[in-house]
């Protein structure tokens, strides 16, 4: 006979022995454990216990294979490992090859990922290996140490108290059945309607293509790598945040309302609370139900890691094509490539009411078609009630056509006895209705990704980018000939949930056909692509590879206003081999000098010789080395138009020739020029920096960056 005690007691030792890193004998005491539940008369203490049990037998086939052997009469029977089988995909996504030779982050990638895993006054670490060795059984109940999440002003008005899953159900699973089923998924007072809808286009997925892209990040799970139950109320859910995957631990309270209802989104299988704990995980990363809302982009990224594009709907736009957006995205649905969500854009009460659309509001896109020339798609809308009113709805007595229900396997006067927010839509009314489409794509689409993690200080460059990019973040791409594309992923990590509710940085990524080198104005060379800067945290750019030859493009990281200091993560995906590194600056020397052009020396540009030689002149002596570069940056007025011009005096070694004669940085600027000079010779050099016209007086600044050493003279 064995007493709840005594298996307590055994759990806890075997817990103990676990931790420290004693499996043999951490094995054998589970195994004790097990044996000791069968002994327990009282059947309902069993039962309990057998939970534990079942979590204990579990544990120890994850420490050493299937090592301890139940007696024959115990329920409890160890799962064995899924069989790979010809024609089915992988469980988890599969890992890209990382293009490059790096094998660990810079010590600045580190500062930036440390950094940026404190979110909301929370910690949130990198999800590793270790951490499929986690403990998940404990001898009493588990309390997340981080305390309650904060509630929302809607559940706090009906809130009662938090309650335990094990208190909601006497036989509770965290996933009924083989699949997740996305028509059980039900929102209710969060106001989180992208994330629920994340959940239905995902969950569809597993269920369509076999494939788990969003159960696989749930923790703990059996010996054939299906999340399930825990007794002891500890998972750990595995999320894209700020860069990498991380950890989110949670405990299994949920919060109760009045009328003994989940205050919180919720399965409608009654036994069923994978819904319900990976919305708390979302909340509690995002600060607590208190949840602004985010997109879908957001929501997958960081439940699947799959690469987040928007398609705006501007039907009015001369550049918008409808069909073509359709078929890009029907394509990619039905071949499982990626996933759809669609929102709607400010409606009015009177259209709201008129059509059944909410106004603001996220649906899952769960399938499209193309019957007859008519584009239709099939939305579920997450609160799982109030459906679309117009063409196509249950409540369209002309356009189904028997044919056509056949078509689509679908009943409008079955469909019009219960609401459960599903509905066929065509796509003229999305058109008409919907602003955006979210797109998450499979990252396995490609073959080769590679990332850097870096951090942009708000004193770095301008606040805007009209005049002068060249201090702003820039990185060279190498990639292939050939055909194809390389996507970049510029993600801006947040840390907290302000951001959200009051976006106000603006960031995008701007491509250059500029050889890899580092770009000074925004707009010489104009760029190849102009990115959009949106205050979304990522941003999605394509560039199309040339089939003829290999080519080299400089990215400069832009933003709109830069008030504060940015983290962020580049990441480049690509079928082939390429190269992402930063251009990093190596300079020996660098120096600051402020001039002033006033009387006499507001010269002029060369177009007036009388006056130009008055201009401040400045003697540069370079050297040792043979080579070096040097960088000369010049800033004034906006108001004026300012140039520079370097000519050689003499050079250390007689037997070199001289580069040029003088080199000038061109066409006069509005406020700002650099010149850029690689392989300048060791010797002595003049610098003439000037305005367009004569007698416009003002300060300006010179900034000297050179690979060796350099000294100025002021000469006049």
């Amino acid at each position: 006979m064995s007493s709840e005690s005594e298996v307590r007691s055994l759990l806890t030792r075997a817990l103990d022995a676990d931790e420290a890193g004693q499996k043999e004998l951490a094995i054998d005491l589970y195994g004790q454990a097990v044996e000791s539940v069968l002994l327990i008369e009282d059947r309902e203490k069993r039962e309990k216990l057998n939970k534990f049990a079942k979590q204990a037998l579990e544990r120890a086939e994850a420490l050493k294979g299937i090592k301890y052997v139940p007696p024959k009469d115990l329920k409890v029977v160890p799962q064995q490992p899924v069989r790979s089988s010809a024609g089915k995909s992988p469980v988890h996504s599969p890992r890209l090859e990382v293009s490059g030779a790096r094998t660990a982050y810079t010590s600045e990638e580190k500062k930036v990922l440390e950094y940026t895993s404190h979110i909301n006054s929370k910690v949130y670490v990198p999800f590793m290996d270790i951490d499929l060795k986690e403990k998940f059984i404990f001898s009493i109940p588990f309390t997340d140490r981080d305390g309650l999440l904060e509630l929302a002003p809607k559940q706090k008005r009906d809130f009662v108290q938090w309650i335990r899953v094990s208190e909601l159900s006497e036989n509770p699973v965290l996933i009924a059945g083989d699949h997740a089923d996305f028509y059980s998924i039900r929102q209710t007072v969060v106001s989180d309607c992208s994330f629920v809808a994340s959940l239905a286009v995902a969950s569809l997925y597993e269920k369509k293509f076999k494939r788990r892209i969003l159960t696989s990040i749930i923790y703990p799970r059996n010996s054939r790598d299906e999340p399930i139950y825990n007794p002891s109320g500890k998972y750990s859910i595995r999320m894209h945040v700020n860069g990498i995957p991380r950890k989110v631990v949670i405990d299994d309270y949920l919060p109760l309302g009045r009328y003994n209802q989940l205050l919180c989104s919720y399965s409608s299988n009654k036994n069923e609370f994978w819904v319900s704990l990976m919305e708390k995980a979302y909340m509690k990363l995002m600060g607590g139900y208190d949840f602004p809302g985010s997109n879908s982009n957001i929501d997958l990224h960081a439940l699947t890691g799959w690469i987040p594009e928007r398609a705006s709907i501007r039907p009015k736009d001369p550049d918008f094509n409808a069909d073509a957006v359709f078929n890009r995205l029907r394509e990619g649905l039905a071949a499982g490539r990626c996933l759809v969500t669609v929102a709607t854009g400010e409606l009015s009460d009177a259209e709201a009411e008129r059509t059944g659309l909410v106004s603001t509001h996220a649906y899952a896109v769960l399938d499209m078609q193309e019957v007859d020339g008519v584009k239709l798609l099939q939305l579920k809308n997450p609160w799982s009630h109030l459906r679309w009113r117009g063409n196509y709805s249950e409540l369209d007595a002309v356009h189904w056509t028997p044919e056509l229900q056949q078509l689509l396997n679908y009943d409008p006067k079955l469909a019009a006895n219960y609401d459960n927010g599903v509905f066929w839509i065509d796509y003229n009314s999305i058109l008409n209705f919907f602003d955006v489409f979210y797109l998450n794509w499979d990252p396995a689409l490609f073959q080769f990704t590679y990332c850097i993690h870096q951090s942009w200080s708000a004193g770095v460059g301008p606040t805007k980018d009209a005049y002068n990019v060249g201090d702003n973040p820039q990185f060279s791409l190498t990639v292939p000939a050939g055909k194809g594309s390389v996507w970049i992923l510029l993600t801006r990590h947040i840390t907290s949930i302000e951001d959200f509710r009051e976006n106000r940085e603006y960031i995008t990524v701007l491509v250059y056909k500029n050889n890899g080198k580092r770009v000074y104005y925004p707009s010489d060379p104009p760029p190849y692509i102009d990115g959009v800067r949106i205050n979304s945290p990522h941003y999605l750019c394509k560039i199309r590879l040339d089939p003829s030859s290999v080519r080299k493009y400089t990215l400069v990281i832009s933003q709109y206003e830069k008030t504060a200091t940015i983290y962020y993560t580049l990441r480049a995906f690509c079928r082939d081999k390429f190269e992402l590194k930063k251009i990093d600056s190596h300079f020996q020397t660098v120096e600051n000098i402020n001039g002033e052009w006033k009387g006499r020396t507001a010269g002029g540009c060369p177009n007036h010789p009388l006056t130009y030689k008055n201009n401040p002149l400045y003697r540069l002596h370079i050297g040792p080395k043979d080579t070096s570069q040097l960088v000369v940056e010049l800033r004034g007025p906006k108001v004026y138009q300012v140039g520079l011009e370097l000519s050689v005096v003499s050079l250390e070694d007689p037997e070199v020739t001289a580069p040029f004669i003088s080199q000038s940085t061109g066409s006069y600027r509005s406020g700002f020029c650099v010149l850029d000079l690689e392989g300048i010779p060791a010797g002595v050099y003049q610098l003439r920096p000037s305005t367009f016209l004569p007698e416009q007086e003002s300060p300006f600044f010179l900034k000297f960056k050179s690979t060796t050493n350099l000294v100025i003279e002021k000469l006049n």
